[in-house]
């Protein structure tokens, strides 16, 4: 989609439900009815292939979309991702090709030539080369421009086969990349090199994930190319002597000695060293019978660091589960061996763990800050979102086991045959849940007066009760199953307050800074803090660990949300503080143009639920737009009153 139907798509999602006239869109966005309705064709086809739902266009009342709640939040968060489009295929080949091509090549390409063998124009090389140029950098490599000799990569080899495996990162589409490395090597090549790498983890009882399993072989792969290329790798003294010794070196000896006649070519020690470095930095899946993969006393010892303070913020007793521990004696393993040796750490599923799971995600970047400290190293956010999801894990564990079983009473207005098929349903899918029975409406009231029920599930709107009430289809879809599950979460423990209550208690009106104008996160942040600092609710330190937070891992939780926030140790008081922005600014991978700026001690379950209310507010498009339109001050909190009413 173009700008145009993104804006136009954003319209639909945060309006109502009531329909959409096509002349007041077109009025929105200054053109032509024509030109909305041919957009609306692409937004139609854009909405079928990406969710399941539909745009609905009703003559003589306009259109609008029919969509679960779930897949509209999800569509209104990749609206706000600075890359959140599905680019044309042909162009992220071209763009892929085009890399690959001067990291394997070793003469200089013109970019005339590059135009003319794309078939497009040498501006559209220009700005393929300025992605591609900022791409390399990020890995260490320079794209080098010299007249009459053409484009070519300075940097090490090392660096080079980097780059190689990180092709996946310059497009959006991380499988179509795969993909494409795949297409550069014969079928028969990778499946010599997969066959021989399962073989390897079978012998030896590895385990490697999935995605360890796809970096080895590209790895590998390369490792066979660049040697036939004579494009030594080269090692240093102390790694080799770091890893000659370490089983992972024997492993890798073994498999490259195969692969050697095979393919008729001779590895040198630097390769193989090169090779056990990957296997020792892969990531290994938990298997019953957990063995220690060892690494001595500084593994425990950061594993018993980071379990004590995640203990201390989320007051829970993770030292309690032993799967947690043995998962992150695995994990840490082999992260601490890619920090190590410098080994490409990536996540792709890192800006998902940070909106699904904010409070977490901050609780395990605090505890990291730490946990670098105290051991001198610097573990990045991407494995502090594989982390998060350890620990998201372990609280679910936690909490069901000291969960009770709830009492429900189901009401259903379809007969007894619909309301068994639900029961049967609720039984097989929620252990906790006690189904006493299945009842009428009329009969409900005297029911509940002589039995001690904690829900009631209804296939019907019901009166106000004193019990908490969710209504639910009878058929459980998979859209009803998410609602409910998020309607248990919230009921329980403290989660029964509603709204933004927590949010409000810690609003101050005098800051709250409407449609502000600001280039740049960091300055926003600064700006912000210092704020907070003159009005006494934080001291001076707040505003440069607050910049420091954000340069270890961006606050963005999507939807065109972040919440910015200092270290804990430097708050006077609690408050938050909000800006909403006239346009939006780049913040991380995302575009934000509101901020909460959190200036909380850490405060329990205070904090939990304040977290919580912000993922609340990021999940639903139609209350972020009234909260962007707020006018002043005022009109913003009556906004944020008003939808805790609402909630």
């Amino acid at each position: 989609m173009n700008n145009r139907q993104k804006e136009i798509l954003r319209i639909l999602l945060t309006e109502t439900e009531e329909p959409l006239l096509v002349q007041d869109i077109a009025n929105k966005l200054d053109c032509s009815e024509k030109t909305i309705r041919n957009d609306l064709k692409i937004i139609e086809q854009y909405i079928g292939s990406h969710t399941t739902g539909s745009l609905i266009r009703k003559p003589g009342l306009g259109v609008y979309l029919e969509i679960n709640q779930n897949e509209k939040t999800t569509l209104f968060h990749e609206l706000h991702l600075s890359q959140g489009h599905d680019p044309n295929t042909s162009d992220e080949k071209r763009i892929l090709e085009i890399a690959y091509e001067l990291l394997m090549n070793p003469q200089p390409l013109s970019s005339q030539k590059l135009a003319e063998v794309h078939y497009v124009t040498k501006t559209v090389i220009r700005k393929d080369l300025d992605r591609i140029e900022s791409w390399l950098s990020e890995v260490g490599l320079e794209l080098v421009s010299k007249q009459k000799v053409g484009l070519h990569i300075e940097g090490s080899e090392h660096l080079r086969r980097k780059a190689l495996s990180r092709l996946s990162l310059l497009v959006h589409n991380s499988s179509f990349s795969h993909q494409f490395i795949s297409e550069k090597f014969s079928s028969y090549e990778v499946e010599i090199v997969k066959s021989e790498l399962k073989s390897l983890q079978k012998k030896h009882s590895l385990y490697f994930t999935d995605e360890t399993m796809e970096s080895l072989l590209i790895h590998t792969l390369f490792t066979i190319r660049r040697t036939k290329l004579k494009r030594p790798i080269t090692i240093s003294s102390q790694e080799k002597e770091e890893i000659i010794n370490r089983p992972e070196f024997r492993w890798a000896e073994e498999l490259l000695k195969k692969l050697g006649v095979i393919f008729v070519v001779h590895f040198s020690e630097e390769e193989v060293v090169y090779l056990a470095l990957h296997l020792l930095g892969g990531k290994l899946r938990l298997q019953q019978g957990f063995h220690d993969p060892g690494d001595g006393p500084v593994l425990t010892d950061i594993i018993h660091k980071l379990t004590n303070r995640m203990s201390s913020l989320m007051n829970i007793d993770f030292k309690k589960d032993r799967t947690l521990i043995e998962g992150l004696h695995v994990h840490l393993y082999s992260a601490l061996n890619r920090l190590k040796f410098n080994l490409n750490v990536s996540n792709p599923m890192l800006h998902d763990i940070k909106r699904m799971y904010p409070y977490m995600f901050n609780m395990v970047i605090e505890s990291i800050n730490e946990i670098n400290d105290s051991f001198s190293l610097s573990i990045p956010e991407e494995e502090a979102a594989y982390l998060t999801l350890h620990f998201q894990a372990s609280l679910e564990r936690l909490t069901e086991m000291r969960n009770k079983v709830r009492n429900v009473i189901i009401v259903c207005h379809m007969g007894v045959g619909m309301s068994q098929l639900l029961r049967t349903k609720l039984e097989k899918k929620y252990d906790s849940l006690h189904i006493l029975g299945c009842i009428s409406k009329s009969d409900l009231e005297d029911y509940l007066s002589q039995h001690s029920v904690d829900l009631v599930i209804s296939t019907i709107e019901l009166r106000p009760l004193k019990v908490p009430t969710i209504v639910i289809s009878p058929l459980l879809d998979r859209g009803e199953e998410q609602k409910l599950e998020k309607f248990l979460s919230e009921i329980d423990g403290s989660n029964q307050r509603n709204g933004f209550s927590t949010l409000m208690k810690y609003m101050d009106a005098s800051l709250i800074f409407i449609h502000q104008k600001s280039d740049h996160r960091y300055k926003l942040i600064e700006e912000m803090a210092f704020a907070l600092y003159k009005k006494g609710y934080v001291e001076k330190n707040y505003v440069f660990s607050a910049v420091q937070r954000e340069r270890m891992s961006s606050t963005s939780i999507g939807s065109g949300i972040s919440i910015p926030h200092g270290s804990p140790n430097f708050i006077k008081k609690s408050v938050v503080a909000v800006s909403t922005l006239k346009e939006a600014v780049e913040w991380g991978n995302e575009k934000v143009n509101l901020i909460f700026m959190i200036a909380v001690k850490n405060e329990g379950q205070e904090s939990k639920m304040l977290f919580q209310e912000l993922s609340k507010i990021s999940e639903s498009p139609a209350f972020i737009r009234e909260l962007m339109e707020a006018v002043d001050k005022e009109s913003f909190l009556l906004h944020l009153q008003k939808g805790n009413r609402n909630s």
